[in-house]
């Protein structure tokens, strides 16, 4: 028997990428979605095919980088449907560049997004997981969370910071409040994620990869399912998923 039905998972960046197949396959499998992005037109979209197929979603439009637009979610998410289970830290951004071309508003916007992003979600949900004794954080992080890559310095500091606030999160919680930490860190996956790369090197050699190896969101939502569907007392702490033809 599955694990994820009924269960109250919210899911940043829910409007396209990995985020999308992830709400599709949860509420394929009976969990109870509340859906956050900045794109509407994306998320009615995706609530109504949830819908359509006997699932069931809300949605709000929501901005990772404000801790109150977090926090306004997470109550929502309670008001909605009396609990929150999990939460699934998915919105990223990856405008990928060398350190000399001095990109500064896209290292801020990364930092912004990849770091606070994931520590507003956790600000948001902990109050009330921590009050009902369980709960399930999911940090999306990456392969570059765990080797760094010329003209992605910034881009892997902020996915290694993903792994050790997930793995701080893990040592604080999980023993005192039976709050399970999970990272799942993708390698090359076909995403919107490249579209944010300005500098024209970088975009053509992520490109490449994605051509030649990229693994399919859908991959990625069966890692985090896996990971939701363990029994309460089982924490699957960490998920490196790569390409089979990724040799890095």
């Amino acid at each position: 028997m599955s694990n994820v039905g009924n269960k109250v998972v919210i899911i940043t960046g829910a409007s396209s990428g990995m985020g999308e197949a992830t709400a599709l396959k949860l509420a394929h499998n009976g969990a109870k979605l509340v859906l956050a992005a900045r794109r509407e037109d994306r998320l009615q979209k995706l609530q109504e095919e949830i819908k359509k197929s006997g699932g069931q979603a809300v949605y709000k439009v929501t901005d990772v980088t404000s801790h109150e637009q977090m926090s306004e979610l997470a109550t929502f998410a309670h008001d909605q449907f009396g609990s929150i289970d999990v939460l699934i830290n998915n919105a990223g951004l990856m405008p990928l560049s060398a350190l000399n071309k001095r990109k500064i508003e896209e290292w801020d916007r990364m930092v912004d997004v990849n770091i606070k992003g994931v520590l507003y979600g956790i600000y948001a949900v902990l109050p009330y997981m921590r009050d009902q004794k369980h709960g399930h954080i999911i940090n999306l992080s990456s392969i570059a969370g765990h080797v760094v890559f010329p003209g992605s310095a910034v881009y892997c500091a902020t996915k290694s910071a993903v792994r050790d606030i997930s793995e701080g999160l893990r040592m604080e919680e999980s023993p005192e409040s039976n709050i399970r930490s999970t990272i799942i860190s993708p390698g090359s996956v076909v995403t919107e994620l490249s579209t944010h790369i300005t500098d024209e090197e970088q975009k053509n050699a992520i490109n490449q990869i994605e051509e030649s190896v990229g693994m399919k969101p859908e991959n990625i939502a069966e890692a985090i399912y896996f990971a939701i569907n363990q029994p309460e007392e089982v924490g699957i702490n960490e998920i490196l998923v790569r390409p089979t033809g990724q040799q890095l």
